[in-house]
């Protein structure tokens, strides 16, 4: 017997010179394969059951009348129609969460870049400022904050407490409709943590030769900043843009715990009325249709950001985005 050639059913099979390996590789392949899946199974399931489905059941909901109390009943165009022919509470809302995005987004943005600016430094002590700056980020969209604003901005708050020492009489901040909406941009300004710390990091990647060398031709700290910083940040700022963007149409906790989109519905957010359609008034079919049509404005706003950004953004690798 030709010990080259294995026994039969022993799973080993000679190659061509006669020697012989032992599994296939195929088989192997699909195992290490199988292993992956079983380890991505939990956020697939996850994603699956916890995303994807209710992403596509909300959608299928805006076409129904669907109280959470009776099963949906499909109504076709309705709710769209409704909302833009006969809801004037969706356009003051829509109008406050406009002018709280385009207010405090490039606030906290400029807010935030100047304060990454001051924390780029080496000096001593330094990681306890960029600690201490970051903090309120980590806790500004919990209801505490929201509460501790509140009161801050009561009429016999803390802000009033301060104005008398100089002999100011303070006003109902939260509770005047001209300052409402103020209060809450302020807000969403104070939480400036996470993008300082994208800056930051977008401020590290700037080479320190660049700035060198425009200081042996005589260039100061407005031109460095002018044309080295903003250009080669331009990425960064582009980033913290969009998500600032989004964030602020979606900004829903302080406005329910300060204001409750009062009063005479100033600050009344388009994530707020969201929720009491759906959840107080049970409206959930009407309330799926409103938040598709936020998903689609902010889509909208988005690529047309995308498409700007071809201008003025740029990368160091294709030049001009």
């Amino acid at each position: 017997m030709n010990k080259s050639v294995p026994p039969v059913g022993t799973g080993i099979a000679p190659d061509k010179s006669g020697k012989t390996w032992s599994r296939p590789k195929k088989l192997k392949a699909e195992s290490e394969n199988l292993a992956g899946y079983v380890f991505m199974s939990p956020w697939l399931i996850g994603f699956l059951l916890l995303t994807a489905y209710p992403f596509f059941y909300s959608f299928y909901l805006s076409f129904t009348d669907y109280s959470l109390l009776s099963a949906p009943k499909w109504i076709g165009l309705s709710n769209y129609i409704r909302i833009f022919t006969n809801d004037d509470v969706f356009l003051q809302s829509l109008k406050v969460t406009f002018v709280f995005v385009l207010v405090s987004v490039p606030i906290r943005m400029i807010f935030s870049l100047l304060v990454a600016i001051l924390l780029n430094k080496n000096s001593r002590g330094m990681s306890f400022y960029r600690t201490a700056f970051y903090f309120p980020s980590l806790i500004g969209g919990s209801i505490a904050v929201a509460a501790l604003w509140r009161n801050m901005f009561g009429r016999t708050g803390y802000i009033n407490g301060v104005l008398e020492v100089f002999g100011i009489q303070g006003m109902g901040w939260i509770s005047h409709p001209d300052t409402a909406l103020g209060t809450l941009i302020i807000l969403n300004v104070w939480q400036f943590g996470s993008a300082m710390v994208i800056f930051l990091a977008g401020l590290k990647q700037i080479p320190a030769e660049m700035y060198e060398s425009a200081s042996i031709d005589g260039a100061g700290k407005t031109r460095k900043f002018l044309n080295i910083t903003l250009p080669l940040l331009s990425p960064v700022i582009f980033f913290n843009f969009i998500l600032g963007t989004i964030n602020a149409f979606q900004n829903f906790t302080p406005a329910y715990i300060i204001t409750q989109g009062g009063p005479m519905n100033s600050t009344y957010m388009y994530a707020l009325y969201l929720y009491e359609k759906g959840f107080r008034q049970f409206q959930m079919g009407y309330a799926s249709t409103l938040a598709w049509i936020l998903l689609v404005i902010v889509a909208i706003l988005t690529g047309i950001n995308f498409l700007a950004s071809n201008r003025w953004v740029h990368y160091e690798s294709g030049g001009d985005n």
